[in-house]
């Protein structure tokens, strides 16, 4: 709830406390006073729907607020899914295609090569 919303708030308790405490202490009949609260009662039940009613209004605005900015970073998400998918065919089909041509063994011997001084290659040495 808002600062406006909980002046609001305040403002209708503090009224409503107002009125009651008015009806008790006027100099009215018995029937006049319970009438009296009823009407008020009738109020404040109508007050409190409409506090109610304008809260929903403005969850339901701010949600709506928020839809299309999901919306934008969903698309672009997908979009980049979408595109590292290709890429990863693409690296897929190089690599079957560097497999099936032999130049996969040289490669890797390169790797053992450069890593091997650097780190051993046996785990109990580590």
């Amino acid at each position: 709830m808002g600062k406006g919303m909980s002046f609001v708030a305040g403002v209708a308790v503090g009224a409503a406390a107002g009125a009651v405490l008015g009806v008790m202490f006027a100099p009215r009949s018995g029937s006049e006073t319970r009438a009296m609260a009823a009407d008020m009662a009738n109020d404040a039940w109508d007050s409190a729907r409409d506090m109610y009613e304008q809260g929903v209004d403005q969850a339901r605005s701010a949600m709506g607020d928020f839809g299309p900015t999901v919306d934008a970073a969903t698309d672009e998400l997908r979009a980049k899914v979408d595109l590292a998918r290709e890429r990863m065919d693409q690296l897929r089909e190089q690599l079957n295609v560097a497999v099936a041509s032999g130049t996969v063994t040289p490669a890797a011997d390169v790797v053992v090569e450069t890593v091997a001084p650097e780190a051993p290659l046996d785990p109990a040495q580590a």
